[in-house]
């Protein structure tokens, strides 16, 4: 019964497994002659005038430290070890003062400036009538140059005849500043000129990032109950946090390579005395000195590194 049962119900085969087809081989598109030659001028071009205008006088300073040369003759460049670096931190003595200046001015653009930035941000994102041309007009100096911008100050803080006297009802008296002259007052009077360019600057980061905001943050945040000071320093502010980090790493370096201001005052003497203004001096001034020269501007390399190095690891961590 059984065997009649299977001849009746024989088992049927196992499906075919199905046919796999080979994958296509991925067609690899070769770079013609005129593609290589547009890769080479594209990127090569660029390449070489980094190259040229940046690493390698970077290398180049980094050696001359080490040196001693007047710059007049190659056969007069002696090595000098770290004897450049021992008479910039112990023997020069405009060395802390520019060290202390700089810390001034970035300590002024960071309380001062910045916050007037914002603050002319925050009004002109109110869409009040003109904000248009309130922009144009405050980021009218971040256009213009520094060393133009010491000049335009220079009339303004000028003793017989500038602006700033003649407002205090001085000029042309024994009673009128020398606002640049004074060694007490002239780091202060062109720290308020590189205010008025770097304001400029924050605020049209700031308009931007204000732009960028989410709207309903905001909505949520008066449905709430928060006030609108509330609302912007709890939400808005802490929503622009990219913009922030941006803003302070521009500060930073600003306040490293402050030099035209200052320069075109004084050459960065009397009381105006800068890193950025010391390297120039020691490399082009009178007491030349390619080898102090250089130390001074790798010491300032070397400062400029850490925050441009803290932002680009937190901006990189963030991508992975």
């Amino acid at each position: 019964m059984s065997s009649t049962t299977q001849s009746q119900h024989p088992t049927t085969p196992p499906p075919a497994a199905p046919r796999v087809r080979p994958a296509k081989a991925r067609r690899v598109r070769r770079l013609s002659a005129q593609d290589k030659i547009v890769l080479v001028i594209m990127v090569g071009i660029p390449t070489l005038i980094q190259l040229a205008l940046v690493w390698i006088p970077t290398v180049l300073s980094i050696l001359l430290s080490f040196t001693r040369w007047n710059g007049l003759s190659l056969e007069s460049i002696k090595a000098a070890g770290f004897a450049n670096y021992d008479y910039v931190f112990n023997d020069n003595p405009a060395f802390w003062p520019a060290v202390q200046h700089n810390l001034l001015w970035l300590g002024f653009l960071a309380i001062i400036a910045t916050p007037i930035g914002l603050l002319l941000a925050v009004l002109l994102d109110q869409q009040i009538k003109g904000s248009k041309i309130y922009q144009s007009i405050f980021f009218v100096p971040v256009m213009l140059s520094l060393a133009l911008i010491g000049i335009i100050w220079q009339l303004f803080y000028q003793k017989d005849n500038g602006l700033l006297n003649f407002l205090l009802g001085t000029a042309g008296t024994p009673q009128a500043v020398d606002w640049f002259g004074n060694s007490s007052v002239n780091i202060w009077a062109a720290l308020v000129a590189a205010t008025w360019r770097h304001a400029g600057y924050v605020m049209i980061l700031y308009l931007a990032g204000l732009k960028g905001v989410d709207g309903s943050l905001k909505e949520a945040a008066s449905l709430d109950g928060a006030s609108a000071t509330q609302t912007f320093f709890r939400v808005v502010f802490p929503a622009m946090r990219p913009v922030n980090v941006v803003i302070i790493v521009i500060t930073i370096i600003e306040s490293l390579r402050a030099f035209d201001v200052v320069w075109v005052i004084n050459k960065g003497t009397n009381g105006l005395e800068l890193i950025s203004a010391l390297v120039i001096s020691y490399l082009v001034g009178e007491g030349q000195s390619i080898g102090i020269g250089s130390a001074f501007a790798v010491i300032l390399l070397v400062i400029s590194l850490v925050p441009i190095t803290i932002y680009l690891a937190r901006t990189f961590g963030k991508e992975k």
